[in-house]
């Protein structure tokens, strides 16, 4: 659902035997900061992030000539996986430039549409290891919380600006695909629980056997193989709608997938869970509490605050709830409470409550067939990488976290907040609303209870 900007082009030198790093453009990593926190205090962690690969300019590497442009492939220099990525090198990007990423000491702007030599649309960006330029920053979270700041008061409906974990390579794959050289260091190694296709390599190699170009969008399009792993979903939202959700996978890696391996929406079949077990406060009964002058006020900044509880209060224990709260204007807030006859009022995520949403709402229960709450607490305590990013949705214009969905439902479930049927569009919105922006910031990890005030 990712879009590509590709650049033009420059001289150039490499050594051709695997996926290729370029040198056209060096590849700075902009400086993010964040905080590390006990019950003591919290210290502050000098990182900085990088910009996944399949936004990136992709050249031969004996010449300027793209590897991919639009939607398709080069057949000259990409005739097959392999040699396609001992041909094609992935290049340095110009990250305010081109991307319209701002980093600026804890926070960083995701801009929406950056026009230069070419129109980008969204990125999608990883927090790398303090002081490491080739390994992203691995969070275990059991036992623990994650919080941050965030503005959501530039984004309008069809668009999402997500704070998310995925049990991606902390090397971006290098170890395990040596046909990877670029690695975490050129965002490589993306995975999810949607099992994307659109991902232009995946395990070091070319993804374009069976490359089919979108019929809708002129820079992406899907391969034979997908890539897939446990996605724990923190934040999607824009300033109308917002959800947390986890979805669990029966892999423990990044582990890459064709035909019925692969997951879909609402089958049990394929190894991940597509669907999730998600909380999105309009969509379980309170239409009140989240936007525009609601209990949570979209048109001003907020703290977002995840807490993983175990089973044991303790770091060895299983994920037993996923609790939210929130903190704007020095008031603690509660999450809102469900009110969906069927399920058991509750203000956070734990078996019970998934099992009865999903009945409550007629959806196939995905969720526990793929691993539930304690798989998706596998993957926590295993660690994950931390994916911060700003897209809008070709393929059902965002209207399943921000409008009613199916569009001509009338039931549970359907309603996820208050955006027309009619919103989303890709090409309306890039249009619309080009200077719409996400702003993510104070970004801290800690023991439950050490990273915000109450």
């Amino acid at each position: 659902m990712f879009n590509f900007a590709a650049l033009f082009s420059f001289a150039f030198f490499a050594v051709a035997y695997s996926q290729q790093i370029g040198t056209l453009t060096a590849e700075t990593h902009p400086p993010l900061t964040w905080q590390e926190c006990t019950t003591s205090g919290c210290t502050t962690q000098s990182s900085s992030v990088v910009l996944d690969a399949n936004w990136r300019y992709l050249h031969s590497t004996t010449s300027s000539t793209n590897c991919y442009e639009g939607n398709t492939w080069d057949t000259t220099l990409c005739p097959d996986p392999t040699t396609c990525a001992a041909n094609c090198a992935l290049d340095g990007a110009d990250y305010e430039g081109t991307y319209g990423v701002v980093a600026s000491g804890d926070s960083l702007t995701l801009k929406f549409v950056t026009t230069s030599e070419q129109k980008n649309v969204g990125s999608r960006l990883y927090l790398m290891a303090p002081g490491s330029t080739t390994e992203y920053q691995a969070f275990k979270l059991i036992n623990q919380e994650f919080t941050f700041d965030v503005d959501v008061s530039q984004l309008p409906c069809g668009l999402n600006g997500a704070l998310y974990f995925s049990q991606m390579d902390a090397d971006g794959g290098v170890s395990r695909f040596p046909a990877n050289k670029a690695g975490a260091q050129y965002g490589t190694g993306y995975c999810d629980s949607q099992c994307p296709h659109d991902i232009k390599f995946i395990d070091g190699l070319a993804n374009i056997v069976d490359w089919t170009p979108s019929t809708n969008n002129p820079n992406t399009g899907t391969g034979a193989t997908g890539t897939c792993c446990a996605e724990m979903d923190i934040w999607e939202a824009n300033s109308i709608s917002a959800a947390v959700t986890p979805h669990p996978c029966t892999v423990t890696e990044q582990t890459s997938c064709t035909g019925t391996t692969c997951s879909s929406p609402n089958s049990t079949a394929g190894v991940c869970d597509q669907a999730g077990c998600d909380f999105n406060s309009y969509r379980l009964g309170d239409t009140t509490f989240y936007g525009p002058g609601m209990t949570v006020d979209t048109t001003q900044p907020f703290t977002v605050v995840t807490q993983f509880v175990s089973s044991n209060n303790e770091t060895t224990g299983t994920l037993s709830a996923i609790r939210r709260l929130y903190v704007q204007n020095g008031v603690v807030i509660q999450n809102s409470e469900t009110n969906i006859p069927g399920i058991t009022t509750t203000n956070e995520i734990d078996a019970t409550f998934c099992e009865q949403q999903k009945t409550a709402f007629g959806d196939t229960d995905t969720f526990d067939s793929k691993g539930g709450l304690s798989g998706m607490g596998d993957a926590l305590s295993a660690g994950v990488v931390l994916v911060l990013s700003l897209w809008d949705d070709y393929a059902v214009n965002m209207l399943w976290l921000d409008s009613t969905y199916p569009t001509d439902g009338t039931t549970a479930g359907d309603f996820r907040g208050t955006c027309p049927t009619t919103s989303g569009v890709p090409a309306t919105v890039e249009a619309a609303s080009p200077n719409a922006q996400v702003i993510f910031s104070n970004i801290k990890f800690g023991a439950i209870g050490s990273t915000f005030s109450t």
